[in-house]
């Protein structure tokens, strides 16, 4: 007997760049994904709630996690200040109805918001219904030398905080056993990003099944412990010289997640 999973597969805006965020919501909507992760970047469009919210309305597609402009890219999207960044993010996730918000650990050179991190980000989740899932990173590796580019750390196993985001292709840059981590987490695994990664130093984001990181494995042992939270797919596909292209890595992604979240279930 097959379990019918309770995890939604969502899809990153991120995983069709450089297309937009409108082509985004048409992609999961044609394709068939339970609704779509914002990363809030340079597109204005994924900074304004009220046209998120046309888009949702306008391809019924749900808007399951907001992820927070936490990049380099990004760091003068909404302002300059992390925590009203959080804060803006918090917002429109209320005003669309997005359960959750990604989150990064700051960067080390964030030396006073690093500090208050902690403690600062389990306040304003006290104060609203809104998750925040920090997500784990890894350190910068360069000539090789290793930099800790984050703090308090890159590692969700040295961070107190009480939701988590597991990002598959991250595990495979910090070198980081992916099962381990998704066991040790336990409940505090709110959300996952499924990528996969080749081990380089390069974050790669590749469609799972393409790497070496156990992207089945996880998905199968989430699905066998009743696992409710989502699953985002958030792959590069900068390569793909067409929209069918896109389209296939999109659609094979999809195809990955569900098959393996489908765990038989136990007699």
């Amino acid at each position: 007997m097959v379990r019918v999973p309770g995890a939604k597969v969502a899809l990153s805006t991120a995983s069709c760049y450089p297309e937009t965020c409108t082509t985004a919501f048409e992609m999961a909507a044609d394709l068939g994904f339970d609704g779509v992760e914002v990363m809030v970047w340079t597109d204005p469009v994924s900074q304004d709630p009220d046209a998120l919210r046309a888009l949702s309305d306008r391809f019924a597609m749900p808007i399951l996690a907001i992820h927070a402009p936490c990049l380099l890219l990004t760091q003068r999207v909404w302002t300059t200040d992390p925590w009203t960044k959080l804060q803006r993010a918090r917002e429109a996730a209320e005003k669309l109805a997005a359960p959750t918000v990604v989150v990064h650990p700051p960067f080390r050179w964030q030396r006073e918001y690093a500090r208050e991190f902690v403690t600062g980000l389990a306040r304003m989740q006290d104060e609203s219904g809104v998750v925040f899932a920090v997500e784990n990173m890894f350190p910068w590796r360069a000539r090789g030398r290793e930099v800790a580019a984050y703090l308090p750390h890159w590692d969700l196993l040295e961070l107190d905080v009480p939701a988590t985001t597991l990002d598959l292709s991250h595990t495979a840059v910090s070198g980081s056993d992916a099962l381990a981590v998704c066991d040790a987490l336990g409940d505090r695994l709110a959300h996952v990003h499924l990528a996969d990664g080749a081990g380089s130093n390069k974050d790669e984001h590749l469609v799972p099944g393409r790497g070496s990181q156990p992207c089945a494995e996880v998905l199968e042992r989430l699905a066998a412990r009743g696992y409710a939270g989502c699953v985002v797919l958030e792959i590069n596909t900068r390569r793909a010289v067409n929209r069918d292209e896109r389209e296939a890595d999109l659609a094979e992604g999809l195809a990955f997640a569900r098959f393996n979240l489908a765990a038989e279930a136990a007699t």
